[in-house]
């Protein structure tokens, strides 16, 4: 192994090592919120990527957990934030964690990535940029995703909370 080879590795393992303390972190950030809320649900932590990963998801399909996504996922975006927030201030570090609560991101995740390939078949069959309707941060990357995976480039347009994609033709 060079010098640059076992740096790069020990660099990894610390990003990894970092990302799994947010994630603790956060798990004792929600269950204490949710024994404050009095809700039943397991705590799952993983790291996907370069971000911490925390679900929190029911046995028992309770609809109690629904109350913490809201109407379309408002309620979890704004527990997301909290949870960064929480983060943040035991380890003086911006969090990049990303919360799902009963599956929502998830399902969330497969709409938007039927919806990008959808809107580039549509730019490539006519030609024209394909205009999405506004979406938050985590939609239009997931549809950015899907549009590059198509072939095609996408861009964001506005202003919070106002943003949308692009989707251009070849």
């Amino acid at each position: 192994m060079t010098e640059g080879t076992t740096s790069a590795a020990a660099e990894g393992a610390d990003t990894l090592t970092r990302l799994e303390q947010e994630g603790d972190i956060a798990a004792d950030y929600l269950e204490g919120l949710l024994d404050i809320a009095d809700l039943d649900g397991d705590i799952d932590m993983d790291v996907e990527g370069d971000r911490a990963s925390v679900s929190i998801i029911s046995d028992t399909g309770s609809r109690d957990l629904q109350k913490l996504v809201g109407r379309d996922g408002e309620v979890l975006e704004a527990l997301q934030e909290l949870t960064r927030l929480a983060v943040h201030r035991e380890t003086g570090d911006r969090s990049r964690l990303m919360l799902d609560i009963a599956g929502y991101r998830a399902k969330k995740r497969a709409e938007l990535s039927e919806l990008g390939a959808k809107a580039a078949a549509e730019a490539k069959s006519s030609g024209e940029a394909v205009r999405l309707k506004p979406m938050t941060p985590f939609e239009r990357k997931v549809v950015h995703d899907a549009v590059k995976a198509a072939g095609l480039r996408s861009e964001s347009e506005g202003e919070e909370p106002q943003r949308f994609v692009v989707v251009l033709p070849a």
